[in-house]
């Protein structure tokens, strides 16, 4: 990035955070907070250890000094300007998820756009909402589009404040289903002076593998018997013999399929279930960035501010709103609309925002401010 595009970016900033206010999160005060400048060069400088009191006023702080990124901590401390994290003598931490498409298995970063790449995000944030509301039961939850390429989700039930990082990382794994075990999702009942093993379907992964076997179940009923085989040959670790038995066993235990008997037709049931359970996990896990939950002193950005790498707006959403959310138009930011600005590209371009579809060849374009933004912002453009 040049001179002339640093400085205007920076200008440029600074006029949004004087016609704008940020998003403050709860005991502001008690947070460390950190941002990055418009340094020259291609490498950037941190500034942080710095508590709201050496700010000043948050608005007028980023009004005057315009940082390329803000950022505050997800713990809370006595004193969050001490120079180590010894030192600042830690309080506690909000449980913050970060969904990133970069990290998405169903994106390739060089062949999707910036816009199925957003939209592939939002599915996985719709799924580690499933989990923090349905299977944790969390109640204070906000979402915020990053302003990059995906979502923060921050958790601020009392509860989770002490948690360690060891207790976090069995949350992460938990959400990303690492070593998904059948057996956990299995327990033991007593019926009629007997025990039998069903899955544990009221809720969490046992729910979502019961579900998936019953719908299996389902979709083979409606097949003849060499498509069923077939289908059921197609998942892994299943052969035909073990096909043949699995089929059996399906068609004589319908009803004690649906009420998660594991042990009903011998054990062709629970080999079934055991390997949908792959399946099941790869489908509905939620790819979070593991570090920045395990993090408990992480910093993360703060909403309403702008991401430096795009120019868009870091923009908390309403829980009600979100599916009618699109970050590429709700989050350009109003200052950067209706002007235009003169840049130079070398090579071809493909801008999608405010809804609208911008194509540029190699050249100097004049383009609209919000656009020409995006692409300087993310070292694609260069100020003319």
């Amino acid at each position: 990035m040049d001179d002339a595009t640093r400085e205007y970016l920076r200008e440029r900033f600074g006029d949004y955070y004087r016609q704008s206010t940020v998003a403050l999160p709860p005991a502001a005060n008690e947070r460390e907070w950190g941002h990055i400048p418009w340094t020259p060069g291609t490498g950037t400088t941190m500034v942080r250890h710095q508590s709201q009191l050496d700010l000043g006023d948050v608005d007028d702080f980023l009004a005057r000094e315009s940082p390329r990124h803000v950022y505050f901590s997800a713990a809370r401390y006595t004193d969050p300007s001490a120079s180590t994290m010894s030192q600042k003598g830690w309080r506690g931490a909000d449980l913050v998820f970060d969904l990133d498409a970069d990290h998405l298995p169903s994106v390739d970063p060089s062949e999707a756009t910036y816009a199925e790449m957003l939209a592939a995000c939002k599915d996985a944030l719709h799924r580690l909402l499933a989990f923090v509301e349905a299977d944790f039961g969390f109640d204070d939850v906000s979402v915020v589009f990053s302003g990059g390429r995906g979502y923060h989700v921050h958790v601020r039930d009392p509860e989770i404040q002490d948690l360690d990082s060891d207790a976090r990382r069995e949350i992460v794994d938990y959400v990303l289903a690492e070593n998904l075990d059948t057996d956990g999702l299995i327990r033991t009942v007593s019926a009629g002076g007997t025990t039998r093993r069903v899955l544990r379907t009221e809720g969490g992964w046992g729910r979502r593998v019961h579900a998936a076997l019953v719908a299996f179940v389902d979709d083979l009923d409606g097949l003849d018997e060499s498509a069923a085989l077939e289908r059921l040959t197609a998942i892994d670790g299943i052969g035909e013999g073990r096909a043949e038995t699995i089929l059996g066993a399906v068609s004589a235990n319908r009803e004690a399929i649906a009420a998660g008997n594991m042990e009903a037709g011998g054990p062709g049931i629970r080999l079934l279930a055991d390997s949908l359970a792959q399946r099941v996990a790869d489908a509905e896990s939620a790819p979070i960035d593991e570090p920045v939950t395990t993090d408990t002193h992480r910093l993360i950005r703060l909403p309403k501010s702008l991401h430096g790498g795009s120019g868009l707006v870091v923009t908390p959403i309403d829980r009600e709103a979100l599916d009618a959310f699109d970050p590429l138009v709700d989050a350009v930011p109003e200052p950067f609309r209706g002007g235009s600005v003169e840049i130079d590209i070398d090579e071809p371009r493909r801008v999608e925002l405010d809804g609208d579809i911008t194509k540029l060849e190699p050249g100097t374009h004049t383009v609209a401010e919000h656009v020409g933004v995006f692409l300087m912002a993310r070292g694609e453009a260069e100020k003319v």
